[in-house]
């Protein structure tokens, strides 16, 4: 899509940069040996969840509102606004043509986005052409309120209700809920889910597998952050009474028994606050790294010393996580954070995106010896 200045998005891009007023310093970030982190593009304001098109790579925020498309994202990214004024609208998904949006409290549905799009900017239209329609409504609480959403391969759409609080007991909170596209048939198929920002599926068994983050104010290395797999319909991960494997909520633990529950796939670091995951199934990575777990470790908030902000590996053995690893870090450096990974997408070459919602910033990692 060539820049034109009389064309609504090419202006959308143009206040794209000029939000964009410093120069961005990539941190030095430490990856293994043959791999490399370049930037894609750091027009990206509060990037947060990635979604891959047809052409196209969408991408969500959670503070500024906006939904963004890269275009031409292979050889001269362009950044450009396809929805401003949202509340909140941190989930999408693409499929079939269409792209999906989480807002808090209602699910969007643009048909045919890339073809709109581009008659866009052929027509020199305005954005607000751009049109969707509500499928779904959800609760508004904005605590834990942010959805991460996914198109599973049965065709549903799947969207969390997190937990409206750091621990509590409501009912209708803390689960994951599917329902078909146009957003009938509604149902809750998991529950015990503090708050999950990041689901992917399998790519033989197509189960679900998601991240959780644990509750806060129980010190600094309790409890760890999840790594959960669900096998069927109904199951429950714990929340509010027990956390990770066996830890009993002081305040909610006998509301249930830790035996009963579902146990995360691989414990992961406390507060580390683990969000988007995606299987490696390209070809560019070595390939001991195929089907591995990639998961963006956004990074804690309330310990004495931050962990997290990093990207982490987990090799799997079945259903259960046999190694957790850090595969790429930099950006928190002497207690100072430089960046926040928040979504990864990998792309058909193999190569490997990542979203920095602090910096503006979609990064990408690639190898080559």
């Amino acid at each position: 899509m060539k820049k034109n200045p009389k064309n609504r998005i090419s202006l959308s891009l143009l206040i794209l940069f000029s939000f964009n007023l410093y120069a961005f310093e990539m941190p030095e970030i430490n990856l293994p040996n043959g791999f490399q982190i370049d930037v894609l593009t750091d027009d990206v304001p509060n990037a947060r969840s990635l979604t891959l098109g047809e052409e196209m790579i969408f991408v969500s925020t959670r503070r500024e509102g906006n939904i963004y498309a890269v275009t031409n994202y292979q050889d001269d990214p362009q950044v450009v606004v396809i929805a401003e004024g949202l509340y909140m609208p941190n989930g999408i998904a693409f499929h079939d043509g269409n792209l999906y949006v989480a807002e808090i409290h209602r699910v969007l549905k643009f048909t045919d986005i890339e073809d709109t799009i581009n008659k866009i900017s052929n027509q020199d239209s305005s954005i607000d052409s751009i049109k969707y329609s509500v499928i779904s409504d959800y609760p508004k609480d904005a605590h834990h309120g942010w959805r991460y959403i996914v198109v599973g391969p049965d065709n549903k759409l799947y969207v969390p209700i997190g937990a409206p609080c750091n621990v509590c007991e409501e009912p209708g909170y803390a689960v994951i809920t599917r329902m078909n596209l146009d957003g009938t048939d509604k149902e809750t198929i998991a529950y015990g889910i503090r708050n999950t920002v990041g689901m992917t599926f399998h790519p033989e068994t197509n189960e679900l597998w998601f991240t959780d983050n644990g509750r806060d104010m129980l010190g600094d290395n309790l409890p760890p952050g999840e790594l959960n797999k669900l096998s069927r319909l109904g199951e429950h991960f714990g929340f509010p009474f027990c956390h990770a494997t066996s830890i009993k909520d002081p305040q909610f633990g006998s509301q249930g028994d830790c035996s009963e529950i579902t146990p995360p796939a691989q414990e992961l670091g406390p507060h580390v606050a683990p969000l988007g995951l995606k299987f490696y199934t390209g070809t560019m990575f070595p390939e001991n790294y195929q089907d591995q777990i990639f998961i963006a470790e956004h990074g804690s908030w309330n310990r004495s010393e931050k962990i997290g902000y990093r990207i982490t590996t987990v090799a799997l053995d079945g259903d259960k996580g046999v190694s957790y690893e850090v595969f790429a870090d930099g950006w928190m450096k002497d207690e100072e954070t430089l960046g926040r990974p928040t979504d990864i997408l990998i792309l058909d070459d193999g190569s490997m995106l990542v979203s920095d919602d602090k910096n503006g910033v979609i990064y990408k990692i690639t190898y080559g010896e």
